[in-house]
């Protein structure tokens, strides 16, 4: 399955201008094959507390009418962020829509608190996943990359994982490592696609990557605002975990005779 990552310089709390970034974007995906393409967290405003100008009211709001509009106008799966209204605290959500059906929500588990995303958005409590052509998809937000025991479960009926972030530079090796250790630790592909540019003052450097499991980046590097392709095969999956579980099963079996 052909993979595009979405890595937007996303204009701060302008759905109009990132509508049209992303348009030009699914135009070139479709151009080129790909089946899926993923886009940042809160996509269409960057990752924003100002609720009463960036949340929105669930399925008939502005960004998923939009991205509904532009499956069925393009033949490309589309995954992308917003923030949802609650009544109380907003949701942050990552959706995916297929030839204009919303076959995926996943509510962010774990709020950025350390940067007081807890005091405006409430964590969700359940796992999404999805099958498309086979190949089985879970998906997080940003923050839930540090909760590798999400990441296991998740794993545990999914080729590849999606994380759609806004990921600040000052961080971005912390993101690289982390996007390898949850591919390694699950043996499955790690989808990572964060923001580029700058949005409120924080500066930010994109690194979006597809990482197989066994922890090599299969993309390009880079920080500028572009779509970047990659390929997914599920048998590499498959091969990577019954290896493991062979090799865990003779470890097993050896500690058992030395008992």
């Amino acid at each position: 399955m052909k993979i595009g990552l979405g890595q937007l310089s996303t204009v701060w709390e302008n759905r109009d201008e990132n509508k049209i970034k992303c348009e030009n974007m699914i135009v070139e995906a479709e151009k080129a094959g790909v089946d899926l393409i993923v886009f940042p967290e809160m996509t269409l405003t960057g990752f924003s507390m100002n609720l009463k100008k960036v949340a929105e009211p669930g399925k008939e709001s502005s960004s998923v009418l939009f991205f509904k509009k532009m499956t069925r106008k393009y033949d490309v799966a589309i995954a992308f962020g917003y923030a949802v209204l609650g009544e109380v605290k907003a949701k942050n959500r990552l959706c995916v829509v297929v030839g204009g059906k919303v076959l995926l929500e996943y509510d962010k588990i774990h709020p950025f608190s350390f940067g007081q995303e807890s005091e405006y958005f409430s964590g969700g409590c359940e796992l999404a996943r999805i099958t498309m052509d086979g190949v089985g998809f879970g998906a997080f937000i940003c923050y839930d990359l540090r909760f590798p025991e999400i990441f296991q479960a998740s794993s545990k009926k999914n080729h590849a994982i999606i994380v759609i972030a806004n990921w600040p530079k000052s961080r971005e090796d912390h993101w690289r490592i982390l996007l390898k250790a949850r591919a390694i630790e699950n043996q499955c592909y790690i989808i990572g696609v964060n923001r580029t540019g700058t949005g409120d003052h924080i500066v930010y450097n994109g690194g979006s990557a597809i990482i197989d499991p066994n922890g090599i980046q299969i993309t390009p590097e880079t920080s500028r605002e572009e779509l970047i392709i990659g390929d997914i095969d599920t048998s590499i999956v498959d091969d990577s975990r019954e290896h493991f579980t062979t090799k865990k099963d003779r470890r097993e079996k050896l500690y058992r005779e030395l008992r």
